[in-house]
């Protein structure tokens, strides 16, 4: 079955705007594993913008499904999953004056230091995936550099989708395709992620390569007026129906 991994950054998000203990991204990551998530996603930026040390730490002890930890590629964030020893780990790029994660990783022009940076978080236990796009060269390089998982970016796909852009829509989703055989060719295990919702999510849902789907702003942005239970509820139902067999 798809997995559904669900992403609690933004919980903390309106936590840290006011400063409170409110909302608790341990709670909402505790709902939305009783929902049906089968793992949880948190994203320890450098700047701390949304998720904690402390939320980790609380993450790492509390949660029944896996934490998969979301960072840059540096020695601070190595040291921080070294000792929680998340069951996943995923490198992202991150540039302080992002919104939110722009694009993959440029795996293929930083090789060297990748494979030395993956060795010991996979020594560790973890499972190391690397977020990257659907270019060929990047998705070989993650498999010379060591990582178990590849995540493809499907942001591009679901802006030309908003925009109304339905053949560059249509281009991405072809290209995310195959990238995803590509991937599941060279032995990686394949996600898929970034700005999938209710609309979006059923094309990425049916490329049969794809493990996971790690999906965050548009189910806490959805609970504001269902729930969090529901809106992953209804997001499970739209992947299975897009898996099902015809």
């Amino acid at each position: 079955m798809l997995r559904l991994g669900v992403n609690i950054d933004h919980v903390a998000t309106v936590r840290n705007a006011r400063g409170t203990p409110w909302p608790d991204p341990l709670r909402a990551a505790l709902m939305a594993q009783q929902a049906g998530a089968d793992g949880i996603t948190a994203h320890l930026r450098e700047d701390r913008r949304h998720i904690s040390d402390a939320d980790i730490a609380h993450l790492a002890d509390a949660l029944d499904v896996p934490l998969n930890l979301e960072m840059a590629a540096t020695a601070e964030m190595q040291a921080i999953a070294l000792r929680h020893r998340p069951h996943a780990v995923c490198l992202v790029p991150e540039k302080r004056e992002e919104r939110t994660t722009e694009g993959g990783l440029d795996v293929a022009g930083d090789l060297a230091r990748l494979a030395d940076y993956v060795a010991p978080l996979r020594e560790a236990g973890s499972r190391v995936s690397l977020f990257i796009g659907h270019d060929p060269r990047q998705i070989e390089a993650a498999a010379a550099a060591g990582a178990a998982v590849v995540e493809l970016h499907t942001g591009a796909y679901c802006d030309f989708d908003t925009a109304g852009d339905i053949a560059r829509r249509d281009a991405e989703l072809a290209g995310l395709a195959e990238g995803a055989r590509l991937a599941a060719s060279l032995g990686l295990e394949v996600h898929a992620g970034h700005g999938l919702t209710f609309d979006t999510v059923g094309p990425i849902a049916a490329l049969p390569q794809i493990a996971e789907l790690n999906i965050g702003h548009f189910l806490i942005a959805e609970s504001i007026f269902t729930g969090l239970g529901p809106a992953i509820a209804q997001m499970r139902r739209r992947m299975d129906a897009a898996r099902a067999p015809a």
